[in-house]
Formats: C-alpha cells, sequence, structure tokens
C-alpha cells in the first residue's frame, strides 16, 4: 500500500467531523477515530509494516515495542509481527490483582524501547507511558506515532528528551497542504 492510499484510507475510515472533546480537554471541529482504522486488517496491517520501517529507522539500537493501552496496542502488536520485535503494554495504572504489573510483557532493565502511538495530540499519555518505561529501567528516546494533530505533542514528547516520528501530519492527512515546520531541536540523547 502506497502512502498515499494509505493516507486515503485513515482519511475514509477515521475521518469525523462535528464538535469533539479530545483526551487533551481541548475541543476540535474533527476527529480521528483510531478504532476505526485500527480494526481493519487492510490498514493495521500496511500501518504495523510502516511502524516497523520508521523504528528501524530511526531506532535502531531498540530491541522492542511499547503500546500504551487501549488504542496503541493494535499497532504495537501489527509493528511487532512486522518488524519481529517483541512489544510491551503500558498499562495506565498498575493493575491492582495479580501480578500488579504497570507493564505488561517480559523485558530487562537497560533495553532500548521504542514507543507505539496512535494519535498524539498534547502528549500527555506519551509522556506518562515514556515516564512508566524510565521508572522501570527502560530506556526511550523516540516515538512513533500514526499521526500527529500539530498540536503541541511532538514538542511535551522533546522536553523529556523522545524524538516524535509521525507517520503522517494532520495538516498533510486532512489536505491542509505543506505542515508548518515546527522548529523543534534534536533532544539530548540517551545511551541505549
Amino acid at each position: 500500500m502506497t502512502d498515499d492510499e494509505l493516507r486515503e484510507g485513515l482519511r475514509e475510515h477515521g475521518y469525523l467531523e462535528g464538535d469533539f472533546v479530545l483526551r487533551s480537554g481541548r475541543r476540535s471541529r474533527y476527529y480521528l477515530d483510531k478504532y476505526r482504522f485500527e480494526t481493519r486488517p487492510d490498514l493495521l496491517g500496511p500501518l504495523g509494516e510502516q511502524i516497523a520501517q520508521v523504528v528501524g529507522e530511526h531506532e535502531p539500537n531498540a530491541v522492542r515495542l511499547a503500546g500504551p493501552e487501549l488504542g496503541a496496542v493494535p499497532l504495537a502488536a501489527a509493528a511487532s509481527l512486522a518488524s519481529g520485535l517483541p512489544f510491551l503494554i503500558v498499562r495506565n495504572e498498575a493493575k491492582t490483582y495479580g501480578t500488579s504489573n504497570r507493564l505488561e510483557g517480559v523485558f530487562e532493565p537497560g533495553e532500548c524501547v521504542c514507543l507505539v502511538e496512535d494519535i498524539v495530540t498534547a502528549g500527555g499519555a506519551a509522556v506518562a507511558a515514556v515516564e512508566a518505561l524510565r521508572e522501570a529501567g527502560l530506556h526511550c528516546r523516540t516515538a512513533v506515532c500514526v499521526v500527529d494533530r500539530e498540536e503541541g505533542g511532538a514538542d511535551a514528547l522533546a522536553r523529556v528528551a523522545v524524538r516524535l516520528r509521525p507517520l503522517f501530519l494532520a495538516s498533510e492527512l486532512l489536505g491542509g497542504g505543506k505542515p508548518p515546520e515546527n522548529g523543534m531541536v534534536e533532544p539530548n540523547r540517551r545511551p541505549c
């Protein structure tokens, strides 16, 4: 599937217009419903392949992926299948039963992990996931998302030394022309 075909598929199956409140609390005239495109194998497979390619190019030291619950888990699984890298599930909070884990899956402290996200707006959920990974002793300096809404998420991640690598910018996906330059500088590198 070409980038143009994938872009069109995301727009056709995930783009909604109306009055929406986003996770960040902001209001928006449009919404990108990740579940409408993540539950389609014809889109999920190519998204996993593209995410795996970006991880290989921009975080070749990663030995596993990590997807925050719930929306990023199918993407992390698809990218895991495409790349051969195992993945972790980052819970919003540690479960109160069984193993009481915040991170689900097997890992060793000190490993380099690449965060996989669905749609990044302000970046709060992605930053919280990075913090959970680091609290467990993992290194995370790169995040790959399907769509960056270009509303501050890349800057929020940069403040915690994580570089956001989107497959698509909202301005590109929605036909708004060339995306604005964000002027973001490369964050300080952590060893992986």
